[in-house]
């Protein structure tokens, strides 16, 4: 992993914070990317780099800002091999289908899925050397440092597996990532150059689903022992990581991590 740099778009949160301390004790490059919290994505930064005396980059802005897109690459492709991308953007669009507005549909869809797909594809042109950022089609070259390997990692979660009543606006888009990334890991893979897969994440103590813990609204799973514990950051991240690496032979496929949560409930 030493002299990879790898992106986390939405990477300062609990989940994606996991992920950047994965990347930097393997000596890989994490540039993070925040839209909300600069605070928190400035201070995650400064502590990687005081623990592993590594450079970790911050950009700041919206992904589906094409500008913000072609920043986080060229940062990446600035600081070392551009090698891997996490998309971990997303909001949990908590509003039953009932009550659901066309905006309300819409913007889940843009931030749940558009997003992390404009990032691949620039990310994925980028590294293959063609196109330019923000053009139809191909989206490309930020210069020669570039890879013709690279691991592109969409992260989804347990409710676009399982069935759960009033996810609609926020599964559906979810849902839609699973199915592009089995379309993508075909279509980018040639000869196994660029694997796409995505992690599915359960419960966990961290990130979207840290509110509804807090709220009580998963403990019957633990109480009436679907699962014997919530998930956390490093659980999800552990999955990420095995995505990551530089010889995984893995490509194309789906890892729900939620202790077998959507098995049995």
């Amino acid at each position: 992993m030493k002299g990879k740099s790898i992106i986390l778009a939405g990477g300062s949160g609990g989940i994606g914070a996991a992920v950047a301390e994965w990347v930097a004790s393997r000596g890989a490059i994490p540039v993070i990317g925040c839209f909300h919290n600069p605070d928190r994505a400035n201070e995650l930064a400064e502590r990687l780099k005081s623990r592993y005396d590594l450079p970790v980059p911050v950009v700041v802005g919206d992904v589906l800002d094409a500008d913000v897109r072609r920043q986080l690459i060229e940062t990446a492709s600035a600081r070392g091999e551009l090698y891997g991308l996490v998309p971990l953007v997303g909001e949990p669009a908590r509003v039953p289908i009932e009550a659901a507005t066309e905006d309300d549909f819409l913007d889940s869809m843009r931030i749940n899925f558009v997003a992390p797909m404009l990032l691949a594809r620039d990310f994925v042109a980028s590294v293959q050397g063609i196109g330019g950022i923000g053009s139809v089609g191909s989206v490309g070259s930020v210069g020669s440092n570039v890879s013709h390997d690279a691991s592109v990692v969409l992260v989804s979660t347990m409710q676009a597996v399982g069935v759960f009543p009033g996810s609609t606006l926020y599964a559906a888009p979810k849902a839609a990532l699973i199915h592009a990334m089995k379309i993508l890991a075909h279509q980018w893979g040639g000869s196994g150059r660029i694997r796409v897969n995505t992690v599915a994440p359960g419960v966990t103590t961290s990130g979207m689903a840290s509110k509804s813990v807090e709220s009580g609204k998963y403990s019957p799973f633990i109480e009436n022992d679907v699962i014997t514990r919530f998930g956390d950051a490093v659980d999800v991240a552990r999955a990420i990581g095995l995505f990551l690496e530089p010889d995984n032979y893995v490509t194309g496929q789906l890892l729900t991590v939620d202790g077998g949560l959507t098995l049995r409930k």
